[in-house]
Order: structure tokens, then C-alpha cells, then sequence
């Protein structure tokens, strides 16, 4: 018997394990990862970004939870020896229509309490990144990089230490009530819990369905791709090159990173998927296929998005069409100097209505907590919103 049983060991469900016990110091807590180890997928296959909030509307919980994540998360790593970088990312503009975008980027960032952000010239981008191409920009200097597993792991490490448990292999298959408890059907074997959260993230809307039947959301899968570049052009990348992103879609467009162990990404395209873990092209699961297609929402939010949708599949498929893209932030990059990199999917949840969730929701149904979208910032955000997923065992 456990006080509090979490579904799904990414950085989400590890930050809320790690919260409840600073807070309920004498509760039993117990993790189920239905993987053989942590943060495999979500949280392993992101960009490895520590994003400082600049996106986000004001007011919004991506906006408020980002901003106080960063503390949480840099002050863990720092009182954890855990490396990660502020390097700072610059958001270019390379057309004047982009130009206003980009203005309001700028305000959104300081409304959101970013001090820091200076708005550059042509020639001051230069300065920052030599090789880009740009008419004007934004300097983030509060952006770093980070290995969220390596955070994940020393997490993980404190959690079993204060007397937590972390169970692998631990595919959960149905939850029901018993004696105002849950019983928690995994694969291998029941556990009964007073309290659960669901952080399955991929699985977050099916997990709910288990205990209610009316979820206004569906978990759509979209795989981001990357590609490498190589490294004797390494040089043409300081740090984070990012494109003015386009705001009615939820994705950021191509752009460089580099990663916390010195490689350069390019990338992601934003493709649907045909499988929750659908990390290839040839990755198609039936259920998960049928489960998109049979769903109205998905042709309403088709209906409206499919000139992009189009655009990014065809990129997916293209590496010169993909290049072209890198080269509206550097010029100089050619198809030679990339190779095929990784790919990560995305949990985006998409209501009834044909809208994609654009911010975080975490419901209360009982004594069940269901964290159903928490797509970027998530990491950033993790240690935030694990505090707000504690303050709903509060009320």
C-alpha cells in the first residue's frame, strides 16, 4: 500500500515524486515507468534546451511556470553538480515581414520578466553569430543547454534515497477504485495507492480515460527531426539560432542548437506521427493510427493547418528542401555539411473542438491527478509544475 503512486518516470513525474516528498515527508511514494529506465522518450529526446520564457503568453502557465522553473532547475543543479550552460539564443528575423513578429516577441518577453533581452540590429547579430543571416534580432542571454537525463537520473537517485521506489517495466492497463483507494493494474502486478498522478505524457489521455470518460482531449503524436552537422562545420554555429516562429502554429521552426556535449542540431520539422512512438518513418502502429484518423477533431485542426502540415512532411522527405530552410538563418550551409540525426515525438493534445492545447492542464478527478499537456517548456518548467501539481493534492 502507498500514499502516492505516479505513472510515468520522465522528468514530469519524477519532479512530482521529488516535490511530494519535500512536502509529505512521511508519505510512501512509489513511481511506475512502464520502460526499463528513465526518460526515455519525451524527456531523453528533446533539445536538451533551457528556455527562459520569451514565447509564452503573459499570465499563462507555460509563461509563469517557465519563468520559476529556471530557478528551481538551475539552484537543483547547482546544489547537485550538475553541468549545463546560460550561453543565450539569438531569434533572428530575415524578412520585414517578419520584422513586427518579432517586435512582439520582444514585449511578450519582457512582459514575462525577461530584463535581459536586447533587440539587435543586423550587424549586432553578426556579432553574436557571425555565419547568420539576419535583418534584425532578439538576444536571449538567460537561454542555456542541459542533459535533462543527466537531471533526471540525480532526481531519481534522491528520490530512492529518501525511501521512494522506482518500479520498471511497469506498463499501467487499468486503474480502479477499491475502498476509496486505487488499484493500479500494470502488467506485472497491482498496486494500490491512496493518491495517484498520472504523468504518462504519450499516454496521458488513455491513462485518463481508465478512471473517466470525458476527457475533452486526445494526445496527438507529432515527431520533430534533426539532422547533425558535421564536424569540421561545426564553426557556423556558436550557441542557439532560432527563426521568428510562426504564431498561429505551436511549433518553432527549424533552428541550430548546440547541445551540452558540443554537438550542433538542426531541426525539428513538426510531422504527425503514425504511432505515440513513432520515432521513424516507418514507425506506424494500427491502434494508434486509427485512434487519429477515426477522431474529429483531427480533420477539423487538418482542415485548417494542411499548407503547413504539407510543407513539413515534404521536408521530412526532402534533405534539400530541408537545407533551404536552414539556409534562411545561415546561408552558408549546404546539404554536405549535415547528416541524419535523431528524432523525438511530441505529445500534443488536441481538444474536440479541433484546437491545439497551446498551455498546460493538470485536472483533478477524486483522488487522481491527471497531467495532460505539458509540451515545451515542460522541462524547464518541471520543477514548477511539480509544485503545482502538489498544490492539487492540497485542495
Amino acid at each position: 500500500m502507498y500514499d502516492i503512486a505516479i505513472i510515468g518516470g520522465g522528468i514530469i513525474g519524477l519532479t512530482a515524486a521529488y516535490e511530494c516528498q519535500q512536502r509529505f515527508h512521511d508519505k510512501k511514494i512509489i513511481i511506475l515507468e512502464k520502460e526499463a529506465e528513465l526518460a526515455l522518450h519525451q524527456t531523453g529526446n528533446n533539445s536538451g534546451v533551457i528556455h527562459s520564457g520569451i514565447y509564452y503568453k503573459p499570465g499563462s502557465l507555460k509563461a509563469t511556470n517557465c519563468r520559476n522553473g529556471i530557478k528551481k532547475l538551475l539552484d537543483f543543479c547547482d546544489n547537485n553538480d550538475i553541468p549545463y550552460e546560460l550561453c543565450g539564443k539569438l531569434i533572428v528575423a530575415t524578412t520585414d515581414d517578419e520584422i513586427p513578429v518579432l517586435n512582439n516577441l520582444y514585449e511578450r518577453g519582457l512582459a514575462n520578466g525577461l530584463t535581459d533581452l536586447k533587440l539587435l540590429d543586423a550587424s549586432e547579430c553578426k556579432e553574436i553569430e557571425p555565419h547568420v543571416f539576419a535583418i534584425k534580432g532578439i538576444h536571449s542571454p538567460s537561454t542555456g543547454i542541459i542533459d535533462y537525463r543527466t537531471v533526471c537520473s540525480k532526481i531519481a537517485q534522491k528520490i530512492v534515497d529518501n525511501g521512494g521506489k522506482v518500479k520498471f517495466n511497469s506498463k499501467v492497463i487499468n486503474i480502479r477504485q477499491k475502498n476509496k483507494n486505487n488499484i493500479i493494474a500494470t502488467r506485472a502486478d497491482e498496486i494500490e495507492s491512496e493518491l495517484v498522478i498520472n504523468c504518462a505524457g504519450l499516454y496521458s489521455d488513455r491513462v485518463a480515460q481508465f478512471t473517466q470518460n470525458n476527457i475533452d482531449i486526445k494526445i496527438i503524436p507529432f515527431r520533430g527531426e534533426y539532422y547533425k552537422i558535421k564536424e569540421e562545420k561545426k564553426y557556423l554555429v556558436k550557441n542557439l539560432i532560432y527563426p521568428v516562429p510562426d504564431p498561429k502554429f505551436p511549433f518553432l521552426g527549424v533552428h541550430f542548437t548546440r547541445r551540452i556535449d558540443g554537438a550542433i542540431e538542426a531541426g525539428p520539422n513538426a510531422v504527425l506521427a503514425f504511432a505515440r512512438e513513432g520515432y521513424k518513418k516507418s514507425d506506424i502502429k494500427f491502434k494508434d493510427l486509427t485512434e487519429i484518423f477515426s477522431y474529429p477533431a483531427f480533420w477539423k485542426l487538418g482542415k485548417q493547418y494542411w499548407k503547413i502540415g504539407s510543407s513539413e512532411m515534404l521536408r521530412s522527405f526532402s534533405k534539400t528542401l530541408f537545407v533551404n530552410a536552414l539556409q534562411k538563418l545561415i546561408p552558408e550551409i549546404t546539404k554536405q555539411d549535415i547528416t541524419t540525426g535523431g528524432s523525438g515525438v511530441r505529445a500534443q493534445a488536441l481538444t474536440n473542438g479541433g484546437e491545439l492545447l497551446d498551455d498546460f492542464r493538470i485536472v483533478r478527478n477524486g483522488k487522481i491527478i491527471h497531467v495532460l499537456n505539458t509540451p515545451s517548456p515542460a522541462a524547464t518548467s518541471a520543477f514548477a509544475i511539480a509544485e503545482n501539481i502538489v498544490t492539487h493534492l492540497d485542495t
